[in-house]
């Protein structure tokens, strides 16, 4: 009968790893026709924090969203790019890099990354997916790790612009949690890299055209009545926002709050929506709550700012 129970614990485990792979959408790592290339030829600047090998971290007792599991990658660092086209029919050339979130220690690769780029694919957008150093790789100044890779990615995908049929002037950033603080950060922090150049892309700006930044956190400091981050600091010259956030997020809406305001301050459009409820890490996955349905109001957004043209 023991033996039983451990052929039948077995099967669980193994029927729940099945599960994982069918519910993804786009399954990671990515197969053919998307392209993966390493974010740097020669290796990454700096010292490696990955206290292991790159894997797939999710366990059994991780949290599920809308009843699907998360596909949670640690140990990242060799970061890379994969460039998810859309199709030649609908594809006017605007391009998003996505950031996923994951507190700066994960990526949730799948949630916040492989289906949001299905999701600009099927809006005539194309996307470029970052799998960014973890774990403690930000936020930026406590880590560069991260915004480098951010920066160095804007300027790769300026680089191919013509050899990938993108618009070198149409390219955004869309962040989700540690992702959006990342986006936000690259926002305001373009005009001189954190590395030293590697190649021709690197000479190349780095600015966002625009940027969708979902949930974010570490933009509003809690120990000091939510003070907006001296570390993200806002210009006029920062690119247009699409904010969203819940009110009862527990990460804290004031992160949106105060970025929205800050961009307000120095002139910068900017379009802000908070929920009452929703939570935090809800990626684009639809359930009862509004906020998931932000996806429709970001593509509106995109034809208002005129990245995408045409009826939305």
């Amino acid at each position: 009968m023991s033996g039983l129970k451990s052929l039948l614990a077995v099967l669980t485990v193994a029927a729940f790893l099945l599960s994982a792979v069918a519910q993804t959408s786009s399954p990671w790592p990515p197969s053919p026709p998307h392209l993966t290339m390493p974010l740097w030829p020669a290796g990454a600047p700096g010292a490696s924090t990955a206290k292991g090998p790159e894997q797939d971290t999710t366990t059994l007792q991780d949290r599920q969203v809308a009843g699907r599991p998360v596909i949670r990658i640690g140990n990242v660092s060799a970061p890379t790019i994969t460039l998810y086209p859309a199709k030649r029919s609908q594809n006017s050339g605007p391009t998003v890099v996505v950031f996923p979130g994951g507190s700066y220690r994960i990526i949730a690769i799948d949630l916040e990354g492989t289906e949001v780029c299905d999701w600009l694919n099927s809006i005539g957008v194309n996307c470029v997916l970052l799998k960014y150093r973890v774990p403690d790789s930000g936020p930026f100044p406590k880590s560069g790790a991260a915004l480098q890779d951010a920066q160095r990615a804007i300027g790769i995908v300026r680089q191919r612009a013509a050899e990938w049929h993108l618009d070198p002037k149409r390219v955004g950033v869309l962040g989700f949690s540690a992702g959006g603080h990342l986006a936000a950060a690259v926002s305001t922090h373009y005009e001189q890299r954190l590395y030293a150049a590697v190649d021709a892309a690197d000479q190349l700006s780095c600015r966002p055209d625009f940027a969708v930044i979902m949930y974010p956190g570490y933009l509003a400091n809690s120990e000091k009545n939510f003070e907006f981050s001296p570390d993200i600091p806002v210009t006029p010259s920062t690119p247009p926002a699409f904010l969203v956030q819940a009110e009862n997020d527990q990460v804290h809406v004031e992160n949106v709050v105060e970025y929205f305001m800050a961009l307000k301050r120095s002139g910068v459009p900017a379009e802000l929506h908070i929920y009452a409820e929703g939570g935090h890490g809800y990626g684009l996955r639809p359930t009862e709550k509004p906020v998931t349905g932000w996806p429709k109001l970001a593509s509106r957004w995109l034809h208002t700012i005129g990245v995408l043209q045409g009826p939305d």
